[in-house]
């Protein structure tokens, strides 16, 4: 409850804050599965031609995985066993951000009722 009429009420905030990056991560990972499925359909990830001899293309794989590990950081930080940072780690490697946003979704997921939605950040 509000300490006065000025003062904004913070737990009205929990539930929409978990509902909007709920959302927008199931979208990243809908849309990213959505893509792959179809690339897939349309050539082997391993057919890639002249690609990787393109510098630009080395540049972009390498911010992708330095991205990856970098998450992936924060990852082994909150989980407690060896084996799920094992599994999350090869999830992320192989998978990017399709495993990214799923790990967010299921910390969301997993917050108890009326926490707030920045504590998948801390919560371990």
């Amino acid at each position: 409850m509000p300490l006065s009429a000025s003062e904004p009420n913070v737990d009205s905030h929990r539930g929409p804050q978990r509902i909007m990056l709920g959302c927008l991560f199931a979208l990243i990972f809908v849309v990213l599965l959505a893509c792959t499925i179809r690339a897939s359909l349309v050539r082997n990830v391993l057919d890639n031609g002249d690609l990787m001899s393109d510098v630009w293309f080395q540049a972009t794989l390498l911010d992708a995985y330095f991205g990856f590990l970098t998450f992936y950081v924060w990852v082994a930080w909150k989980e407690q066993t060896l084996l799920r940072r094992l599994i999350w780690f090869v999830l992320i490697m192989s998978l990017g951000n399709i495993a990214m946003s799923a790990y967010v979704i299921l910390q969301l997921i997993l917050l108890p009722p009326g926490s707030h939605a920045q504590e998948i950040l801390t919560r371990r």
